[in-house]
């Protein structure tokens, strides 16, 4: 394992590290945005088609600190090793398992979270590797286009407390589409499954993340 300042403007994050973690899937990265007096961690990991710089996962890194959320933006193995396609469910999963035991050294209750395939990875493994909670942010609740190709069974069975923010027009599953059950879940109207919206919708970009990043401070604090 290797820890290195990460190369981030000092106007913007102070306190910002990364470690290389090598796990059963090959080395995964991940980059640690310090909250001063934490009380909770939030591991995130991105989608199956992008990064950590996914503007959804940056602004959480931006604002969650302030809150007492320490922020551990993970890098799966396959990215760090510049491959463009995103491997088997069952390999992505062994890639969150092995950072797991460095996300919990802080000994802070972790958050498992993610962003499209990275949710399915947090909502799978909860249970297994005793997750504090769950965010799910853009859950792809089936491909696009196919909604009878449902993955509703790994949301209701996160089996801890789990936020999902989704998109108004997210394809892979809008807000109404989703099931009943203990989840909370908000809507960024008009979003799609970047939380990008419309030129002509009543928000703008800006806005739509500040929907994103306020309903996690709010459910963050709530939690025990």
């Amino acid at each position: 394992m290797t820890t290195e300042p990460a190369a981030t403007p000092e106007s913007d994050v102070t306190d910002v590290t990364t470690e290389t973690i090598p796990t059963d899937a090959g080395d995964a990265r991940i980059t640690w945005h310090h909250a001063g007096r934490p009380r909770l961690v939030l591991a995130a990991s991105h989608g199956a088609g992008g990064g950590i710089e996914a503007r959804d996962l940056v602004a959480l890194a931006a604002v969650l600190p302030a809150h007492g959320v320490t922020v551990a933006l993970v890098e799966q193995p396959w990215r760090v090793a510049g491959k463009k396609v995103a491997p088997a469910p069952k390999t992505l999963d062994t890639g969150w398992r092995g950072v797991w035991p460095a996300l919990t050294q802080p000994g802070l209750p972790v958050i498992s979270g993610g962003r499209s395939a990275g949710a399915r990875v947090a909502c799978r493994t909860a249970v297994e590797l005793d997750a504090h909670a769950v965010l799910a942010l853009s859950f792809p609740l089936h491909p696009p286009g196919r909604p009878e190709k449902s993955r509703a069974d790994e949301l209701l069975g996160a089996g801890v407390p789990t936020l999902v923010v989704q998109g108004g027009n997210d394809p892979f599953g809008k807000p109404a589409e989703f099931p009943a059950g203990d989840h909370e879940l908000v809507e960024v109207p008009r979003a799609d499954h970047g939380f990008a919206v419309p030129k002509r919708a009543d928000l703008t970009h800006e806005e739509a993340l500040r929907v994103v990043t306020d309903a996690v401070v709010r459910w963050t604090a709530g939690l025990a």
